[in-house]
């Protein structure tokens, strides 16, 4: 936990730089707010600071590169292989606040875990909780950067700590060279129209066909640019229930989801952040994968079996993906 005032200023003039270069993408709402994002008080009329907590989530071992390497296998986010990390860690930032409440006898208190117009990883570095990194995530060299990022706004004049106002990449390149798609325009900058968490989660619409053989079995999500980072080897575990993986999501085929059907998809992602991006895109991010899967009578007959399915979007990612083995039907 850290502790920061409401002046974010250098952290808005960026965000307003990555906005005018268009690398947002489709994603509207990081420009919908104004000034309200970098500017706790307006968000929430009498902020005077910001409590800034972070919560790890990693398993002890998710065998991450073992997956990735498998490309019959469905690579997702290790993020997400839990249940939704929103209702618990809003649940405790709401606990925490009755306490402080409790010992000051009073305060103002609203806790967001992104659902709000927050640049939670500015508040983080101000609170002094690691630094912005070349890959862009926040990074506390005692917990590496597998952690959940959680805001309590107060009118409270609680005492700041001291922001962490230095980087500790060196000349590191590790997470702009390994990223698969060469989604960092530099460091410290982000292309997030080429970021496969952006293709798979926030895009909506077609995959651009350049960037699909690019993406590997990764279906929900990326790890890449934290998996090769030296700062993780400091990595706290998680003992916490509602983070460990459910459902076999942690090693599962390609093949075995893409033949879920829509119920199927809600019941095993019930409580999950997967659910978010809805059957449909569900099945277009494994067309994907299973085009750059090694090629195997199971793939191409899973193919097949989508061919004809009644959303376009899934058909043209499917049309693409047996093209890809060679595989279209006469």
């Amino acid at each position: 936990m850290g502790i920061t005032g409401v002046d974010l200023g250098e952290h808005e003039a960026y965000l307003q730089k990555w906005l005018d270069g268009g690398y947002h993408g489709s994603m509207e709402y990081m420009a919908r707010h104004g000034s309200k994002r970098s500017r706790p008080a307006e968000l929430v009329p009498g902020t005077l600071r910001v409590i800034s907590l972070r919560m790890d989530y990693l398993e002890r071992d998710t065998q991450a590169l073992r997956i990735l390497e498998s490309p019959q296998k469905a690579y997702i986010s290790r993020y997400t292989l839990g249940r939704d990390y929103h209702k618990l860690i809003r649940k405790r930032l709401a606990q925490l606040a009755n306490r402080i409440e409790a010992e000051f006898g009073g305060g103002q208190f609203r806790a967001f875990v992104d659902s709000a117009p927050v640049l939670e990883r500015a508040a983080a570095e101000k609170a002094g909780l690691g630094w912005i990194a070349k890959n862009t995530m926040l990074i506390n060299r005692n917990a590496g950067s597998w952690f959940f990022l959680g805001e309590i706004f107060t009118d409270l004049p609680l005492p700041v700590d001291e922001a962490h106002n230095s980087k500790h990449c060196g000349t590191c390149t590790a997470c702009l060279d390994i990223c698969p798609t060469n989604a960092f325009t530099g460091p410290f900058q982000l292309d997030a129209r080429k970021c496969i968490s952006y293709l798979t989660i926030e895009h909506h619409g077609s995959i651009d066909p350049d960037l699909r053989p690019l993406m590997g079995n990764r279906i929900f999500g990326c790890d890449d640019c934290q998996l090769c980072c030296p700062w993780n080897k400091f990595a706290q575990a998680t003992d916490e229930d509602d983070f460990r993986p459910r459902h076999g999501l942690a090693d599962v085929e390609l093949v075995t989801l893409f033949d879920w059907d829509e119920t199927t998809f809600l019941t095993k992602t019930e409580g999950s952040a997967i659910r978010r991006i809805g059957y449909e895109r569900w099945l277009r991010n494994i067309a994907v994968a299973l085009g750059n899967a090694t090629r195997s009578d199971a793939v191409i007959n899973a193919l097949l079996r989508r061919r004809s399915h009644p959303s376009q979007l899934v058909q043209e990612h499917v049309v693409w993906a047996l093209e890809q083995h060679g595989a279209m039907p006469a």
